[in-house]
């Protein structure tokens, strides 16, 4: 089996897939998931959607098969893989897809197994949005993403994609006390938003996962030269966290900036959203969170550390729309994500192959009993 699983990772990671040209990797999911016994096929838009067992409880594994642009050059080294999506999230989907099939051989394996291998997770979340729409029911979820063998993920804040554009009245460059720079206008607004949405606050008691942080990740503007700007977008990527939704937030973010426009008469402000995703958290006394727990400690030796993270993830879709029992877990280090050192550890992966099969295993045997007794 670990030669197989490591075959298998590595063969994953030598398919270039990034988000939006998932075609080929889907192909070799399909074909070799067919070979391993998986019923398997593609959705309308892609997704690759294997099922092994038959029955109850559906336990349901969610991976992604895309990753971020550019190569990190394959090779294995004291006991690592590099690659790019070793780490975010080929290893993950690897292992589960190895952990399924070694869970279905089990004789005392009652359930299903569906895997869902996702599309666009780093653009979009088309993959897993489509999943939603279509109605995918299951009794537990698990998405695949790293938070290291021994660590469960069971929050991320969620997220709000705010594009701000400013107009002013434009003018020659060799007058700018005469004119408003919206270049200026629009980083003074910017100032007035970090500002009331700084962290670390005053408040003691708030930390990064329960704080509510902006970033600028975008202002341009300008037409050229000897000329004042008189439009400039800015783009912000507002982080929400677990007791606020995102329309809390965006209430508070319009009257930072209704009153900014107010101070400002003569500058024209237009606000667009342009995506939001709620915060999630798992509840912590869930079975599938036990059963992983369990898990971890069993083939690791050490409790299970439960994470709490300031991204945003899958996870936060489907949690808030299936109301299940889900969690995220993966090899690998997350710090490692998008970077030109992406690796994972083979020993991790392999861990966790098995660590997705005892809580497979134990959440069947957990759902059948009690069942069962009724």
């Amino acid at each position: 089996m670990n030669e197989q699983a490591i075959r298998f990772l590595t063969n994953l990671l030598g398919i270039y897939s990034p988000s939006g040209h998932e075609q080929n990797i889907a192909n070799f999911l399909v074909t070799q998931m067919k070979q391993m016994g998986f019923e398997v096929g593609t959705d309308s838009i892609g997704n690759v959607i294997g099922v092994v067992g038959d029955g109850t409880p559906v336990i349901l594994l969610c991976g992604h098969m895309d990753t971020v642009a550019g190569h990190v050059p394959l090779r294995v080294e004291e006991g690592k893989i590099y690659a790019r999506g070793a780490v975010d999230a080929k290893g993950p989907l690897a292992a589960m897809i190895m952990a399924a099939l070694a869970a279905s051989k089990e004789p005392s394996f009652k359930g299903k197994i569906l895997i869902a291998s996702v599309v666009e997770e780093e653009a979009t979340s088309r993959g897993v949005r489509h999943l939603i729409t279509q109605g995918i029911e299951a009794d537990y979820a698990i998405f695949g993403e790293p938070s290291g063998a021994e660590n469960i993920t069971i929050g991320y804040k969620g997220q709000i994609q705010l594009k701000i554009v400013i107009k002013t009245e434009t003018g020659h460059a060799s007058t700018p006390w005469l004119y408003d720079n919206a270049l200026d206008k629009a980083y003074e607004l910017w100032k007035k938003i970090s500002t009331a949405c700084s962290f670390p606050s005053i408040d003691p008691q708030e930390t990064p996962f329960s704080s509510i942080t902006v970033c600028l990740v975008k202002l341009i503007g300008g037409q050229g030269d000897s000329v004042i700007p008189f439009e400039a977008e800015m783009n912000l990527d507002v982080r929400v966290p677990i007791q606020f939704t995102t329309a809390q937030v965006y209430d508070k973010m319009t009257k930072i900036i209704g009153n900014y426009q107010t101070a400002n008469p003569q500058v024209n402000i237009n606000v667009t959203v342009q995506d939001t995703v709620e915060p999630f958290e798992a509840i912590k006394t869930s079975p599938l969170i036990h059963a992983l727990s369990l898990s971890v400690r069993k083939v690791i030796g050490k409790p299970a550390t439960l994470l709490r993270k300031t991204g945003t993830g899958d996870m936060n879709l489907l949690g808030k729309a299936m109301n299940l029992p889900i969690v995220t877990y993966g090899p690998g280090d997350s710090h490692l994500d998008h970077t030109l050192d992406e690796h994972i550890e083979i020993k991790e992966y392999l861990n966790s192959i098995t660590i997705y099969k005892e809580t497979i295993l134990k959440l069947a045997e957990l759902y059948n009993k009690n069942n069962n007794n009724i």
